[in-house]
């Protein structure tokens, strides 16, 4: 396995670890991937939609996996598939029993936030936590307050087709990547426009649009830096708050290393979203940081002549540093498996991407 860092890397790192107080380590969760535990932290799946769940329960049981699916995966009413502190107690049941590996909610949502003040922390058990959206919330509070790295990627509804492309594909290679391990991925070849759920295809996604990663440069890129990120319309509220202190896990896990942003715009206009980024920068989220990824937008609408190319360019001025945007990540599937935590190397070069992911 190759080394995650240069020499001067790891050395600064065992200086760091020697030194006064040290640091605690970012806690992979095991490769081992048998069993899939399926909670919905945030929306669950209606009555008239169960079917999607039933099917993607049978495409991961042919697929060799044991599912272990919760009440409120099955529920829904008033925005959330169920109160606040039912939803906590169920996710921290399946991510304390030992019989569960990995947890994948059916999708993501609107209130997850809710669930927060309700959780245990310190009862969470290092295993992996994927899915996107709403859920991206859960995983950034997790990785900030625990060290437990946590992957951001696509949801278990959208894995009931019997074909996988081969970006999202990457979800198994990447959960059953243990502490020590790289994986690599790279940009997709196409990806989806708009949602077709009347029309599902073998792959479940209708991939026609050609991928194309951007800089605000036109130029090629290449950082690196610990990775951090989801959804920018429901994590900038994090900021602030007890869970959204990026400081304090900068200084604990990862001191002195850079962060790498991966981020993402569901809903937001261009000043939603540069509004949310300033308020992240204001609560230090960007001291220290590499680069930041920015994954393709169903939004992005103008404000006025303020276009998301602009707000990028003002982005990549005021922080000074690099920008790339269009990446696969987000509510244009498909998406790249960004794991919290992880130490990551990015290159761009006409059009494509790579992301190296290195579990140390």
């Amino acid at each position: 396995m190759r080394n995650a860092y240069s020499t001067s890397d790891v050395e600064l790192r065992k200086e760091l670890q020697a030194g006064e107080g040290g640091y605690e380590m970012i806690q992979y969760p095991s490769g081992m991937v048998r069993s899939i535990g399926v909670t919905a932290p945030s929306s669950g799946v209606g009555k008239e939609l169960h079917g999607l769940l039933e099917e993607t329960i049978q495409r991961q049981q042919d697929r060799g996996f044991t599912l272990m699916v919760g009440k409120t995966a099955w529920t829904q009413h008033d925005a959330k598939s169920a109160p606040a502190e039912v939803r906590a107690k169920e996710f921290m049941e399946m991510i304390q029993n030992p019989a569960i590996d990995a947890i994948i909610p059916p999708w993501g949502g609107e209130l997850l936030i809710e669930i927060l003040e309700h959780l245990d922390f310190s009862q969470i058990e290092p295993k992996w936590v994927l899915g996107y959206s709403d859920v991206s919330l859960l995983l950034l509070a997790i990785t900030l307050k625990t060290g437990i790295a946590t992957a951001h990627g696509t949801n278990i509804i959208d894995l009931r087709g019997p074909e996988t492309d081969r970006t999202t594909a990457k979800w198994m290679e990447v959960l059953k990547t243990g502490s020590g391990g790289e994986v690599e991925q790279l940009s997709s070849d196409f990806y989806q426009k708009t949602w077709d759920h009347e029309h599902p295809t073998p792959h479940v996604f209708h991939l026609t649009e050609k991928t194309e990663w951007k800089t605000v440069s036109g130029r090629d890129a290449s950082f690196k830096g610990r990775l951090l990120g989801g959804c920018i319309d429901v994590i900038h509220h994090a900021a602030g708050t007890p869970y959204g202190d990026v400081g304090a896990y900068r200084e604990k896990y990862i001191p002195g290393e850079p962060v790498l942003w991966f981020l993402e715009n569901c809903e937001m206009t261009i000043a939603d979203l540069k509004r949310s980024l300033t308020q992240m920068k204001y609560a230090g989220w960007f001291e220290n940081c590499s680069g930041i990824l920015f994954g393709r937008s169903p939004a992005n609408h103008p404000t006025e002549t303020y276009t998301a190319q602009r707000m990028y360019s003002d982005l990549e001025k005021e922080l000074g540093i690099p920008v790339i945007y269009d990446i696969d990540c987000g509510h244009m599937p498909p998406q790249i498996i960004f794991v919290n935590g992880a130490f990551a190397e990015v290159e761009y070069t006409e059009g494509k991407g790579k992301v190296t992911q290195k579990f140390i």
